[in-house]
């Protein structure tokens, strides 16, 4: 299969909003108002987190329907730890990135829990999102001229 490209182009809105095309879709990122923003969207961290539940969940379907599962629903909590001294420029040895992602999914199908937990492990292998989050991506920034 070829190789698909996903792209997503945006640019700084007033204050603290940034504000990004993704496909036909506008996102605003933001900061909370104690940090100077508005408030009008998620930090750029946490669509992260929310990258990883909805890609979790999409791919449950999928692989649902692709297996014949009757998945009533899925719910997901992601949470993820991170030192913000790096990214407001303060001394530290920390890494700006997040330090440990963790996720806990319910299952609403019939299926006993070791098959719920398979179900769980077949999505993580399939998600891109996950993938990213667990192995290193090259990374190429450029300035445009």
């Amino acid at each position: 299969m070829a190789i698909k490209t996903l792209r997503a182009t945006g640019e700084m809105g007033a204050g603290m909003t940034i504000e990004i095309m993704c496909g036909e879709h506008k996102v605003y990122m933001d900061q909370p108002k104690n940090a100077g923003g508005a408030d009008r969207g998620p930090a750029p961290p946490e669509l992260i987190l929310a990258a990883y539940a909805g890609c979790v969940g999409s791919l449950g379907r999928i692989i649902a329907f692709q297996e014949k599962i009757d998945l009533r629903g899925m719910s997901f909590d992601v949470e993820a730890d991170y030192d913000p001294d790096c990214l407001l420029g303060r001394e530290t040895t920390a890494r700006a990135g997040f330090q440990e992602v963790r996720l806990k999914v319910k299952i609403d199908a019939d299926l006993d829990d070791a098959d719920k937990q398979a179900f769980l492990e077949k999505i993580e292998k399939r998600c891109p999102v996950a993938d990213n989050l667990i192995n290193s991506t090259k990374v190429v920034a450029v300035l445009d001229k």
